[in-house]
């Protein structure tokens, strides 16, 4: 029983359950850029570069002959995911520095008072001295 007990405490522990959450997270994130990418941001880039569609862009190392299919090198496709690696890579970082930037607004709000400076600490010294006199 001792086992199950261990394996239990692991898999409830607060890491792995966020872990998990941000596997699946991660996994729709994702799919939401790759379509961002696929549907919205290549079909401007191919206006933009005369109606070129970058998935299907490949160089013919060997034409097919028969039924043996052609040797391509796809370089579109290459672009593409590139292109959806820069942009989910961007949208994280972006979503981490709004993170960091609540929880440094958190840290300044839950710090002590700073310390008053020596020099007024000891003027109240010395009023707290002649109030006892």
């Amino acid at each position: 029983m001792s086992f199950i007990k261990e394996f239990k405490e692991f898999a409830m522990r607060g890491n792995v359950i966020d872990l998990a959450v941000g596997v699946v997270i991660g996994g729709a994130f994702g799919k939401i850029i790759s379509s961002l990418v696929a549907d919205i941001i290549m079909p401007v880039i191919g206006v933009i570069t005369g109606g070129i569609n970058f998935t299907n862009l490949k160089f013919i190392l060997k034409d097919a002959v028969g039924e043996t299919p052609a040797i391509t090198l796809n370089y579109g496709n290459f672009i593409q995911i590139s292109v959806n690696f820069l942009i989910i890579a961007f949208c994280i970082f972006m979503v981490i520095k709004a993170i960091n930037s609540l929880k440094r607004k958190e840290e300044k709000k839950e710090e002590a008072p700073s310390k008053a400076p020596e020099d007024i600490l000891l003027l109240q010294e010395i009023r707290d001295l002649l109030k006892n006199k």
